[in-house]
């Protein structure tokens, strides 16, 4: 299981949850941040820092949302 970056990124990007992720697991794209889901181990720092509330647990995404799970998978290639 994985965090996953949604919408409000897109427009935030303030990078908090990059400075906090103790694997390292958290790129810039190109309009959003993604988190690689084949190395998150799922701790919860980064959902803590945003400071726009944009990042979920995949197991609690909104239907709308789970679009950003399939480009985190798409981004790294998972």
């Amino acid at each position: 299981m994985a965090f996953v970056i949604t919408s409000p990124c897109i427009t935030e990007k303030a990078a908090d949850c990059v400075e906090v992720c103790p694997v390292d697991c958290i790129e810039l794209g190109k309009n959003q941040y993604f988190i690689d889901p084949s190395l998150c181990i799922d701790c919860g720092a980064c959902e803590a820092v945003c400071p726009v509330e944009a990042i979920h647990h995949e197991d609690e995404l909104k239907d709308k949302d789970q679009i950003f799970l399939e480009q985190a998978k798409k981004y790294f290639g998972v």
